[in-house]
C-alpha cells in the first residue's frame, strides 16, 4: 500500500492559521506486511538516525491502528520524503495525514476526507496546513465544535509556485512566541479585509489583485526579523514577477506565486542574490492525499 501527501503552505500573508493551499512535493509511505517491524527512510530527513527511533508516523499509525484492528499485525515503513523538515512547508501535517490514513486503509476501512481531516484535529489543532494537505488546492478553513468547515479552489495549471528554502529553520514555538499579546483595532481591520480580498482573489482567479491581498499586519514582520534577509527575499521577488510573495507557515521558507512565463526570470534573480538558498518551482496540487493498493 502507498499513500502520498502533498506540502503546504499556510498563512499566505493574512490569513493566520485559516488559508493554506498545497503544493506538488510529496512525501510518500510504502507500507508491507513484516516479520517484525522497521522503518527506512529515503530523502529529506534521512540523515537523522532519531526519526527511525521516535518515528511520528509510525506512532501515530499505531494509535490509530490499535483501536480500528483487531489482530497485532507488523510493518515494514518505506518513507521517500520531499517535503523538508522545519521549513514552513506542512510536513509535520503531511505525517499526521497520511498515518491516519494508512492506518484505516491497511484495515480496508473505507475513510472519507472530511472524516480523516476532522480526525487530524486531534494533533494538529489549526486547519491552515492540515486542510489542503487532505483536499489539495487552495482551502479557507475554521474549526467548529471540534470539526473543520472548509471551501476549496482548484489552482490553474497557469500559475507555479516558486519556494525559497534558507539553509536555517525558523522555530515554529519560539516564533509564535515573538508576536504581540495584544493587536491594534487598525492592525486586526487591516488583517481582516486583506484575507477576505486574498480569498476573494482565488476565488474570481483575479490574480493580479493577489500582492495587495497578501500583505499582513499580524505575523510576518516579527517572524521575517528572526532572519532578515527574508525581507530581501520578499521585495525581490515581487520585482520580478511574483504575483504574491509570503513567509510560509511560520518560516523560514518564502513561498511565491508567479505565471508560467515568469518563472525562470524569478528564479534566476533569486538564486543569484540568494546563493546559500534553495530556490525552485513546483506544480501546485490539487489532489491532497492519495492512497493506493
Amino acid at each position: 500500500m502507498k499513500v502520498t501527501v502533498p506540502a503546504t503552505s499556510a498563512n499566505l500573508g493574512p490569513g493566520f492559521d485559516t488559508l493554506g493551499l498545497a503544493i506538488n512535493l510529496r512525501n510518500t509511505v510504502i507500507i508491507k506486511s513484516a516479520k517484525f517491524n522497521s522503518v527506512s527512510l529515503k530523502g529529506e530527513g534521512s540523515n537523522n538516525p532519531k526519526l527511525k527511533n521516535n518515528n511520528m508516523f509510525v506512532n501515530t499509525f499505531n494509535d490509530f491502528h490499535a483501536n480500528i484492528s483487531h489482530t497485532k499485525q507488523k510493518f515494514r515503513f518505506e518513507f521517500f520524503n520531499e517535503i523538508p523538515l522545519s521549513r514552513g512547508l506542512g510536513s509535520s501535517s503531511a505525517v499526521i495525514i497520511s498515518a491516519i490514513a494508512s492506518a484505516y486503509a491497511i484495515e480496508n476501512i473505507n475513510l472519507d476526507k472530511e472524516n480523516l481531516l476532522n480526525l487530524a484535529l486531534s494533533y494538529e489543532s489549526h486547519p491552515d496546513n492540515i486542510t489542503p494537505a487532505v483536499m489539495g488546492g487552495f482551502t479557507v478553513a475554521t474549526v467548529n465544535d471540534n470539526e473543520v468547515n472548509y471551501i476549496k479552489k482548484d489552482i490553474p495549471k497557469s500559475l507555479k509556485a516558486v519556494v525559497v528554502i534558507p539553509n536555517r529553520p525558523i522555530s515554529t514555538q519560539l516564533s509564535r512566541k515573538t508576536l504581540p499579546f495584544k493587536y491594534s483595532k487598525e492592525d486586526t481591520i487591516a488583517n481582516i479585509s486583506h484575507s477576505s480580498l486574498l480569498t476573494a482573489a482565488f476565488f474570481s482567479e483575479n490574480w493580479e489583485m493577489l500582492r495587495e491581498a497578501s500583505q499582513d499586519r499580524i505575523h510576518q514582520y516579527y517572524r521575517m526579523k528572526q532572519m532578515p534577509e527574508l525581507f530581501a527575499v520578499q521585495k525581490i521577488a515581487l520585482r520580478n514577477g511574483a504575483l504574491m510573495s509570503t513567509l510560509s507557515g511560520s518560516g523560514s521558507t518564502f513561498f511565491n506565486i508567479a505565471y508560467e512565463d515568469d518563472v525562470k526570470k524569478l528564479i534566476e534573480k533569486l538564486k543569484s542574490n540568494f546563493p546559500h538558498f534553495k530556490v525552485f518551482s513546483c506544480d501546485f496540487d490539487n489532489h491532497g492525499v492519495q492512497v493506493e493498493y
